[in-house]
Order: C-alpha cells, then sequence, then structure tokens
C-alpha cells in the first residue's frame, strides 16, 4: 500500500535509486538535501511529478541538534523514514568533527526527533556498512562467515588514527541507532542494511566524475588508465549493485513486521577483483579499454593467496525477495550511465 515516506540525503548515490524505486511505486517522499540547487536539480529529473508526490526540506548540516525537527512534522504525516545520510570521503580534515561526529548526531538526532515529533512512523530504515560488521583496522578473518550478529569491535581511537579508518564512523552510527531502540523503546522499529562496495550506475547530478561515490571511482580509476600493465592490488572483494540495495531499502519500507528490528548483509553474488573488472570493461567496450584501460595480460589485481572470508545474505532474500545482479551487468551498467552526462566519456 503506498504510504508517505522521508528520506534523508536524497541527491545522494544510494538515495537516488531509493527515490526512483518509491515513486515508481507509488510512494509519496519528502526528500531532505544540503541546497535548494539539489532539489532543483532533482526536480528536473521528475519533471512529471506532483508537488504532492515529490516534494523537499533543506537541511545543510546534519549534525545540528533537532537538525531534522521541522523535516520530521508533516501533514499528513510520515509512516516510514529512510535515513541515508551519513558523510564519508577521503582525506578528512579532523576524522572525528568531519565524519564521526556527523554520522552518529545525524542518525540519533533523526531517532530522536521522530519519537518526539512523528508518534505515526512506524519503521525507520538505516543505510549502515560493512565496515560495521568487520574490522577495518585489524582486517577481515579469512576463516570465518560473515553474518549480521557480527560488529566490528573498533574503538574510538582506533577510528581516528588515520582517514581510512575513519569509515568506522558508519560503525558508531549504527550501533547509536540500536542503542536509542534498546534505551528508548520508542513506537517505530529499525531495519539496517550493511553494504560492502557500492557499485552501479549513476543516477544523480554530478559537476565532474570527482563527484563519483567512493566505490564507484574503483571502476572510474580502471577505466582511465594508470598503469597500462598493472592493475592495483584489490583490497577488499565484496560488492552490491546499487539497484539492489535501494530495492532492499524500498522493500523494506513495505514489509511487515517480519523484519522489524533486523539487520541485514546485503552482498552481490559471489566475490569480485580488479581483473575482473578490467576484462568486463575489454568484453563489453573492446574500442574504449584497448585504448584507456590497464591490458587484458596486466599483471595484479587478482584474489589473494589464502583465500576469501564467506558472508551470508539468506535473510534478506527470504524475508526480503531480493535476487543480486551479477557483476558483469553491474559494471556495464555503471559503465553505460556515464555517457549520458555532458562531460561524459564516448563507449563506442
Amino acid at each position: 500500500m503506498p504510504t508517505k515516506i522521508l528520506l534523508t540525503g536524497g541527491s545522494g548515490f544510494v538515495a537516488s535509486h531509493i527515490l526512483s524505486l518509491l515513486l515508481e511505486r507509488g510512494h509519496s517522499v519528502v526528500t531532505t538535501v544540503r541546497s535548494e540547487e539539489k532539489a532543483g536539480q532533482i526536480r528536473q529529473r521528475f519533471s512529471a511529478v506532483s508537488k504532492s508526490k515529490l516534494d523537499f526540506a533543506i537541511k545543510g548540516d546534519i549534525s545540528e541538534e533537532n537538525a531534522f525537527e521541522a523535516a520530521i512534522k508533516a501533514d499528513p504525516p510520515f509512516t516510514i523514514v529512510i535515513h541515508t545520510a551519513s558523510p564519508y570521503y577521503y582525506n578528512p580534515q579532523d576524522i572525528q568533527r568531519d565524519l564521526i561526529d556527523p554520522a552518529v548526531k545525524g542518525t540519533v538526532g533523526i531517532l530522536n526527533s521522530i519519537k518526539c515529533n512523528a508518534p505515526s512512523v512506524r519503521r525507520v530504515i538505516l543505510t549502515s556498512s560493512f565496515v560495521a560488521v568487520a574490522h577495518d583496522a585489524q582486517g577481515v578473518s579469512w576463516d570465518h562467515t560473515y553474518t549480521a550478529e557480527d560488529w566490528n569491535p573498533v574503538t574510538p581511537e582506533e577510528a581516528t588514527t588515520n582517514p581510512f579508518r575513519g569509515i568506522s564512523s558508519k560503525t558508531f552510527a549504527e550501533r547509536g541507532a540500536w542503542e536509542f531502540v534498546e534505551k528508548e523503546k520508542p513506537n517505530f522499529d529499525l531495519v539496517t542494511f550493511c553494504p560492502p562496495l557500492v557499485f552501479g550506475p549513476v543516477a544523480h547530478s554530478l559537476k565532474s566524475f570527482d563527484g563519483l561515490n567512493t566505490s564507484n571511482k574503483r571502476i572510474w580509476g580502471i577505466m582511465t588508465g594508470g598503469a597500462r600493465n598493472e592493475i592495483p592490488d584489490t583490497g577488499f572483494y565484496l560488492w552490491v549493485d546499487v539497484r539492489d540495495l535501494a530495492l532492499s531499502h524500498v522493500k523494506a519500507a513495505e514489509a511487515g513486521t517480519d523484519v522489524a528490528n533486523k539487520r541485514f548483509l546485503v552482498i552481490g553474488p559471489g566475490y569480485f577483483n580488479n581483473k575482473e573488472i578490467v576484462r568486463i570493461l575489454h568484453e563489453n567496450f573492446p574500442k574504449y579499454a584497448a585504448e584507456h584501460s590497464p591490458t587484458l595480460s596486466a599483471s595484479g589485481g587478482v584474489y589473494p593467496a589464502q583465500g576469501l572470508y564467506r558472508y551470508d545474505v539468506e535473510p534478506v532474500k527470504k524475508l526480503l525477495g531480493v535476487d543480486f545482479r551479477p557483476l558483469d551487468d553491474c559494471i556495464v551498467n555503471f559503465a553505460r550511465s556515464l555517457e549520458n552526462y555532458p562531460f561524459g566519456v564516448s563507449l563506442s
């Protein structure tokens, strides 16, 4: 049944796909954005959608106290909130200030605003990360099957030691959400998703390819050169297509109590390495790859000799009915989506 949903961070990579699916499925959406400019970009993309079905709330700094209080008050009221807005980028000047505080304060803040101002909300859906599952500082355990029961034991001290570990902000934000629900016992339940690297087609507005999400920048870097005879080390081997991650969020919004207060791993089939990306580019865009990408005979980018850890996504398949796209489809559709931008590439 169509419902009214608040979606945070609507101009982002994942949220832009969630927004499309919500509107396709008849829901009414208010999405938060950082500026009128970003609202205008989304309005242009969905120019045929009425204001009653798509509206905006402008919110710059999500870490401010009561940042979402005004947005959460609505008539008619919201029944679902999907919270995707949480910053991550390389080389922050201050990990605590720039990454951890906005993630935690934004997440706990929106939950508190819902509890105090929106008793109609029955479910909050949070985009977390596989980083909240496996320890980014110590590395993953090779002989282990990761499930939703696993938690990254990273400490605040470890998280602030270098910019890469700043992504542990996702861990602290998700822990804060579950602790809030346990302590405050609000009227709503909580569903969280923990994806690894998120690849796939780009649908949101970009001023340049510098604005690609962190995961897709890996593919873009391979597409555009570097060492032609050497492929970068892969380092991390789990991925998911953004369209499958978005569908998981939407299906959780539409689901009943059987998914209440559940945590899900959302991971694509099998594994990937950078050499596989090179192969896919050459098989599907031979002329472009021959001119810009590493050669098929280039060394590097393979799987580690010690083997790969395992993971369990059966709960998200069983409870939400999500089938995952193969890697080839994901990479090809990402590359083709880049042709849609005025500064885009020509793959032919």
